[in-house]
C-alpha cells in the first residue's frame, strides 16, 4: 500500500528526530574538553563510536565521542608491519619505550585504536592510536577538546592499582568492568549504566579455581566476553592459570557475593590475554590469545548443561570445555574481533618487531 506523500515525510521526520534523540542521550552529561587520563589498561567501544578507556591508575573510565562514525567502504585487510616501529615514530619516542596496553575495534567504521603507555616508569604517559581500514595508516588520536565523560570507581584496588581496571564490555547499554577492589572479595565485577551517572561498589566473585584446587576471592578477571546462554546474558570471564567461567549478568548487583561456575581449566602457569566469541558452521566458539599456549579455539557445546569443576586439577591438567590450539597463530599479545568472518591480531616476533593483521576466523 502507497503512503500518501505528507504520511511518509511525517514518517521520515520522525525517524530523523528519533535518531538525534538516541545520539543525544548517548552524549548526554558529556562536555568538551582535555581528558584528564592518567594511564590506560584497558579500550571498548559503544554505539556511535564512543569509545570507552580504563584508567587504573585514576580509578576510573572515561567515555570519549570519537566522531569516527563513517562506516568502511572497504572490506580489506588490515596489516601494518613493524606498527611499533610507526607508532613509537609518531609519539616521538623508540620503540623500546613502547608497551601496546589493549587493541580494540570501533564498528562503526571498522577502524582499530590502539592504547599504548611511552614508556614503563612512574614517567609514562598514555597515548591513543588508530589505524584505518582499507589504508592502513597509523595516525594518532588527540584527544584534546573532544566530547568526554568520566566516572569515578569507588573503591578502586589500592594496593594492586593496575588491576582495578583489568578488562571492559559494552552491551545493550551498560558497560562492564572487571578489576579489583576494596571489598571483602577483591575480585569484582561491575555493570555500569551509559550515559555515566555514576558506579556502584559492584559484585565480588568467587571461583573454584582447578589448577589450585581452591575458591578464590582475590584474583582478577584478566579477560572477558558476553555470552548469551540459552537466552539468559551471562560473561565468560578467563583467569590466570587459566579457569574459564560463567558468570549471570542477572547477578551483578552492587554488593552482591557471586560464585561463578568453572566450565574450563585450561592449563597452569599461563595468563589469558584476550578472547573474542564467535560462530562457524551454526556453532559457537571463544578464540583465545594466552601468554604460553597460544591461541585457543574452545568450544562452548554443551556450556549450559557442563558439570562445574569443583576439585583439584593437578599437574597442568585440562577439564570441562575441549579446545584445540591453532598452531599457526603464534606470538599474538592481543586480539580483537573486527567482523562477524575476521579478527584481528597484534603478534609479536623475537626479535621485539609487532604487526597488527587480519585472520579468518578458525
Amino acid at each position: 500500500m502507497k503512503l500518501p506523500r505528507v504520511h511518509l515525510s511525517l514518517a521520515i521526520l520522525a525517524a530523523l528526530v528519533c535518531t538525534a534523540s538516541a545520539r543525544a542521550d548517548l552524549t548526554e552529561g558529556m562536555k568538551t574538553g582535555t581528558p584528564d587520563i592518567k594511564s590506560i589498561s584497558s579500550l571498548t567501544f559503544g554505539p556511535e563510536g564512543i569509545l570507552f578507556i580504563g584508567d587504573p591508575q585514576s580509578g576510573a573510565i572515561f567515555a570519549v565521542a570519537t566522531d569516527d562514525t563513517k562506516a568502511s567502504n572497504s572490506d580489506a585487510d588490515i596489516k601494518v608491519a613493524d606498527i611499533n616501529e610507526k607508532i613509537a615514530s609518531l609519539l616521538g619516542i623508540e620503540s623500546r619505550q613502547l608497551l601496546v596496553k589493549d587493541l580494540a575495534v570501533n564498528p562503526a567504521s571498522s577502524s582499530a585504536y590502539l592504547g599504548v603507555s611511552r614508556g614503563t616508569g612512574k614517567d609514562a604517559t598514555p597515548a591513543l592510536v588508530r589505524v584505518e581500514r582499507g589504508t592502513n595508516k597509523v595516525t594518532a588520536v588527540e584527544l584534546k577538546d573532544v566530547k568526554f565523560s568520566k566516572v569515578e570507581l569507588p573503591n578502586a584496588n589500592e594496593r594492586r592499582r593496575q588491576e582495578a581496571i583489568t578488562s571492559m564490555s559494552y552491551v545493550k547499554g551498560k558497560l562492564f568492568v572487571a578489576g579489583l577492589s576494596n571489598e571483602e572479595f577483591n575480585s569484582t565485577l561491575r555493570s555500569i549504566p551509559f550515559p555515566f551517572k555514576e558506579a556502584d561498589r559492584g559484585a565480588g566473585i568467587k571461583i573454584f579455581h582447578g589448577a589450585h584446587g581452591r575458591l578464590e576471592t582475590q584474583s582478577p578477571v584478566q579477560t572477558f566476553t558476553p555470552f548469551d546462554i540459552k537466552g539468559e546474558a551471562h560473561l565468560l570471564a578467563a583467569y590466570t592459570c587459566t579457569p574459564l567461567v560463567k558468570i549471570p549478568v542477572s547477578e551483578l548487583k552492587s554488593g552482591a557475593k557471586v560464585t561463578g561456575t568453572t566450565v574450563a581449566e585450561l592449563g597452569n602457569r599461563n595468563k589469558p590475554l584476550d578472547m573474542v566469541v564467535y560462530e562457524k558452521g551454526g556453532k559457537q566458539y571463544v578464540l583465545m590469545a594466552n601468554s604460553a599456549r597460544g591461541v585457543m579455539k574452545i568450544s562452548t557445546e554443551g556450556i549450559d548443561s557442563i558439570e562445574p569443576i569443583t576439585t583439584p586439577i593437578r599437574g597442568g591438567g585440562k577439564a570441562g570445555l575441549k579446545y584445540e590450539t591453532i598452531t599457526d597463530l603464534e606470538g599474538v599479545v592481543q586480539l580483537a574481533k573486527l567482523d562477524s568472518k575476521h579478527a584481528l591480531t597484534l603478534t609479536q616476533a623475537k626479535d621485539g618487531a609487532m604487526t597488527l593483521n587480519t585472520i579468518d576466523l578458525p
